[in-house]
């Protein structure tokens, strides 16, 4: 029997065009997949920058809020509840000024009691001392200054040595000194004694730290909105504020109101042009007059119309931080047509392509508060 002989076969045209088609697709599909996928996770990326520049911001303000007004053993006399007279150097008139370089002239007595008693001022414009140093902040947004002394003490672990010309604060620990005692000085610390009333108490760095906005991160025009600081320091024999740095880019918007303590346990108004008014003289428990550490009624925002005085800062015992955190990088297809209200400002709509979040918390000043609780 004879075998047959098979002649092989290719692809016929038809065949190879169907099969190139659907390669085609399959890869034209893939390729749609693969790029929706980067899309996507490049989105997530931003706004997980955007967050966590908004919580970083948050975090850095509330730990610096966290310091406000810490002077060690130092309580001014209208908060201690043991004088029994009209407290004196109860804070009036201008306040300090943020921007004023330290001098035995310029920062008299009178003015550094100030500065301790004022620990927390905010202003929605540029101070003009501060016109030259402050620059390019952001319109719509607060300038935050936040005084405090160092928590270590100099030369001790994580804390900047001992630094002839710098700036230090002593309080006394000493029981026969009044607490309402300091020294803010670049010399001397031998008036304020520990608890032993005959050694010099220790002395801390005096910390002073202004916030603010500016329109730029690295280069004038690029856009990105940073979180500023300048901080209170020594440079070539000079003491004041130093030139800002960036801290976090991304930060748009920052709104400051101030949580005020007007009223005792008893609802009557705080009133130190008087002596303690006892509710319980027997026990001396309850002041009338005096503040309980409780912010009452709307909290207030320091304004060019309305800015805030010596008399509502002194009583400041709680800090409301509004902070818009903005992605750094556009989104594409994305419009912000959303508002945002951060406290005495509503922002928006922008009507741009980047993405954003607003945050708001509320900080305790824990060492303004403390000393005003009673039983």
């Amino acid at each position: 029997m004879t075998a047959r002989r098979h002649r092989q076969r290719g692809l016929t045209l038809i065949e190879l065009m169907v099969s190139i088609t659907i390669t085609l697709v399959v890869i034209a599909a893939l390729l749609a997949l693969f790029l929706n996928v980067s899309n996507t996770q490049r989105e997530m990326e931003r706004v997980n920058r955007q967050v966590e520049s908004g919580r970083l911001s948050i975090f850095v303000l509330e730990n610096e809020l966290a310091h406000a007004g810490f002077w060690e053993n130092y309580m001014p006399q209208f908060d201690d509840l043991t004088v029994s007279g009209v407290p004196e150097h109860v804070p009036t008139g201008a306040l300090p000024d943020p921007c004023l370089a330290y001098s035995a002239a310029n920062w008299n007595e009178d003015y550094k009691r100030k500065l301790l008693d004022l620990p927390v001022q905010s202003y929605d414009d540029v101070p003009p001392s501060c016109t030259e140093l402050l620059k390019r902040k952001k319109a719509n947004t607060d300038v935050l200054v936040v005084r405090h002394a160092e928590t270590c003490l100099p030369g001790t672990t994580n804390c900047e040595p001992d630094t002839p010309g710098a700036l230090y604060f002593q309080s006394s620990l000493c029981g026969t000194q009044k607490p309402s005692s300091f020294d803010l000085s670049v010399a001397g610390f031998a008036d304020m004694l520990s608890k032993d009333c005959t050694t010099p108490s220790p002395k801390r760095k005096f910390m002073a730290d202004i916030y603010y906005v500016r329109d730029y991160a690295d280069t004038v025009g690029d856009g990105t909105p940073t979180l500023m600081r300048s901080r209170f320091g020594l440079a070539a024999g000079v003491l004041a504020q130093q030139p800002p740095v960036p801290l976090i880019e991304g930060v748009e918007g920052l709104k400051v109101e101030f949580g005020l303590d007007t009223l005792g346990k008893t609802a009557a108004p705080v009133n130190y042009a008087s002596a303690i008014d006892w509710a319980d003289s027997a026990n001396r428990l309850t002041p009338s007059n005096r503040g309980d550490g409780s912010p009452d009624g709307d909290f207030v925002h320091c304004g060019a119309v309305s800015p805030c005085t010596a008399d509502q800062l002194v009583n400041a015992v709680a800090v409301r931080l509004h902070v818009l955190a903005r992605s750094t990088d556009m989104s594409p297809g994305h419009t912000d047509t959303r508002t945002y209200n951060l406290g005495a400002a509503t922002l928006g709509p922008f009507n741009d392509h980047y993405k954003r979040h607003a945050f708001v918390t509320t900080v305790r000043l824990t060492n303004v508060t403390g000393r005003r609780e009673t039983p």
